[in-house]
């Protein structure tokens, strides 16, 4: 199980990558990252940004 960190404003998560199924772009600079089977979370920096961390994960 790989697990990568996800900054938010509102505080970090620990996110199982293969429990991610897509990104959108959110509000002020922030993506929406939808999750299997649960409701999306707005963690900070662009889509591209996001997929890097995911990818690199």
């Amino acid at each position: 199980m790989k697990l990568v960190k996800l900054d938010s404003r509102g505080g970090d998560y620990m996110v199982v990558v293969d429990n991610i199924a897509w990104l959108r772009t959110g509000e002020n600079g922030q993506t929406n990252v939808g999750m299997v089977g649960g409701s999306p979370l707005l963690v900070v920096g662009s889509v591209e940004e996001v997929a890097a961390k995911i990818g690199a994960s």
